[in-house]
């Protein structure tokens, strides 16, 4: 641990020695020319023994003017060396603090280390009569929601505008009505509430569900199992877990399936080769002998995983690299827009990816959670981050068929407000899934995928044009356009909302439409589903870590009330732990920064 009032106390003693000693030296000089000049006269002196002392000032001692002037001057810079670093550890803690809304005024800080968790601009409030269109692209991952948890059960919050409040979201199962019709791979539902994070504001509920499949009918798949056996894999929360969850997974495979093992550290190398998937003992077995050693090849080890994922292809099966880690790949091919480049490649002859992430602050690269998301993203694959023996149960057993098997490609949501009605709104995350408007009708751009049984929740907030609390006025010289002539005339429109989505083996898009009403507006909050109400409290949850400015009437008091209000079935108890969450993290919120003593700030600078 750094202790900073030590530094300051050495560096106030080293530099005030170095003034009484250039004092003194400046004084020497001046006697020894006045002795050259009165050899009659010499002067000699003793110096009075100087008293140690814990802070020492200009009175402490007998010095003349141009001594003292040293020493203030000796004092102003050890201050400013002093003050530079403190700065310097502030900022530092800074760059891994999550502050709490601006009202609370409090904080709480994240580990510095190496780890990469991307800031993002969070979305603002649209005025609806000059962009009525919002256009984005469905996202599944939920590694934002569990590195979350972890920080938060290690006592820190996450750092300002790194969480993915959709990942938050999407992390918890809704009690959403699935598909009737074979020909669709998922419905569609929509709900309206009053919002609980502002007043006279309005919360859409969009969820999509897909169809769900057995994971014993799942049908054949291709997995190569792309570990990271590098040193920094060692401690029980990585590489031990890591094989505890794979050996789950392959208790749920087959003899259909085929399983392949590459393991990359300072090297690369092929530990299984395409064995069939209920050989649990070739599997265990290869698993358990692996060990945590050497550096982060990651790249030479991507790239002789999917040799072997082409080498095992199943034609109309699932074919699917899984990549596991602890940190960045710091060896090889580094440049990570070319690996993203790399497996998009892949996932567009068959081959998909998934990416599992272990541990924090951990190899020389840190664990870089916004590649292994990005990696996945352009791969038709998932991002889950496990932290626990219960998570990767639900990602590799519970949610197998949804892990594995794609129902449906490029999922792309476009939903037109209608300015008759609405006057403003706000899409609540999917900031790094944004599209533009023409990219909806567009089948050349990548969007995301939907696997069995997956749900997909969005919210919006609204503010209607009867409401006495807009944040934008409106425009003065704007002109009526049959655009507007066609908003009255359907006034009974909130929003149009529209889907396109690719059939699996399928190039054209499809189109879904679905007009929502003002019929379905509810009245009060308490008459929303439990859905929608606790999806509120965990949207709300993930826009105050980030600090946002848009939640003025929400706190953390307010968010467990409404989350406990709609607690549901919750058969994994996956809510009640929510519920905990909120109020682990409502009290370190309640660290003040400015309370924070210096010697905690620099622990947490440097742990160790």
């Amino acid at each position: 641990m750094i202790d900073y009032q030590h530094i300051f106390n050495r560096s106030m003693l080293a530099l005030l020695i170095s003034g009484i000693v250039m004092g003194g030296c400046a004084k020497e000089s001046n006697d020894s020319a006045q002795h050259q000049q009165t050899p009659s006269h010499p002067t000699t002196s003793t110096p009075e023994p100087i008293a140690a002392k814990k802070d020492l000032t200009v009175n402490d001692y007998q010095l003349k003017p141009q001594q003292a002037e040293m020493m203030i001057s000796a004092q102003e810079q050890a201050h400013r060396l002093v003050k530079q670093r403190q700065q310097l550890s502030e900022a530092k803690v800074m760059a891994n603090v999550m502050p709490m809304h601006s009202d609370n005024r409090h904080l709480s800080s994240a580990p510095i280390n190496n780890d990469k968790f991307a800031a993002m601009v969070q979305n603002g409030n649209i005025v609806a009569a000059e962009t009525p269109v919002s256009t984005f692209s469905i996202d599944v991952d939920t590694g934002s929601y569990s590195t979350t948890r972890r920080l938060i059960n290690q006592g820190l919050l996450p750092a300002k505008d790194s969480v993915r409040v959709e990942e938050l979201i999407n992390y918890f199962s809704y009690d959403y009505p699935a598909p009737t019709d074979a020909d669709v791979p998922f419905n569609v539902t929509t709900e309206l509430a009053p919002s609980p994070y502002n007043q006279d504001t309005q919360l859409l509920r969009i969820g999509i569900k897909g169809y769900d499949i057995a994971a014993d009918q799942l049908g054949a798949s291709n997995l190569v199992l792309l570990l990271d056996v590098s040193g920094s894999m060692s401690s029980n929360d990585k590489l031990p877990l890591l094989k505890q969850a794979l050996l789950m997974l392959s208790q749920q495979l087959s003899a259909q399936d085929k399983v392949s093992i590459v393991v990359y550290a300072g090297a690369s190398g092929v530990v299984l080769d395409g064995v069939a998937g209920n050989d649990f003992t070739a599997i265990s077995h290869a698993l358990n002998q692996l060990t945590a050693q050497g550096g982060t090849n990651g790249s030479q080890g991507i790239q002789l995983a999917y040799q072997l994922a082409q080498k095992h292809f199943i034609e109309n099966g699932t074919n699917r690299v899984i990549l596991a880690t602890d940190g960045d790949f710091n060896l090889g091919m580094t440049d990570h827009q070319q690996l993203v480049d790399y497996v998009a490649k892949h996932s567009k002859n068959g081959i998909g990816l998934s990416t599992l992430g272990f541990g924090l602050g951990s190899g020389n690269g840190g664990y870089n959670d916004h590649l292994l998301e990005q990696l996945s993203n352009k791969a038709n694959g998932q991002y889950a981050y496990i932290d626990t023996l219960n998570e990767a149960r639900k990602v590799l057993v519970d949610q197998l068929s949804a892990t594995l098997l794609t129902i449906a490609h490029d999922v792309k949501v476009q939903i037109e407000f209608n300015p008759a009605v609405v006057s403003e709104y706000r899409l609540i995350g999917y900031e790094n899934r944004l599209l533009n408007r023409s990219d909806f009708n567009n089948d050349a751009v990548d969007a995301g995928e939907i696997g069995a049984g997956h749900s997909v929740t969005a919210l919006y907030e609204l503010r209607y044009n009867d409401s006495q609390n807009n944040l934008v006025d409106p425009l003065r010289y704007r002109a009526s356009t049959t655009t507007d002539d066609k908003a009255r005339a359907v006034s009974d429109e909130v929003a149009f909302l529209k889907l396109r989505y690719k059939a699996i083996g399928g190039q054209a898009s499809q189109l879904l439409t679905y007009p929502i009403t003002q019929q379905q507006q509810l009245r009060h909050l308490h008459q929303a589903s439990d859905d929608l109400r606790f999806a509120a409290a965990v949207a709300g949850f993930g826009q105050l870590l980030n600090h946002n400015n848009y939640v003025h009437d929400t706190d953390y008091a307010k968010l467990i009330a409404l989350a406990e209000s709609a607690m549901g079935q919750d058969s994994f108890g996956y809510r009640h732990e929510f519920v905990q969450l909120l109020k682990t993290a409502k009290v370190l919120s309640m660290q003040s920064a400015e309370a924070m003593p210096l010697s905690q700030v620099a622990k947490r600078v440097n742990p160790h």
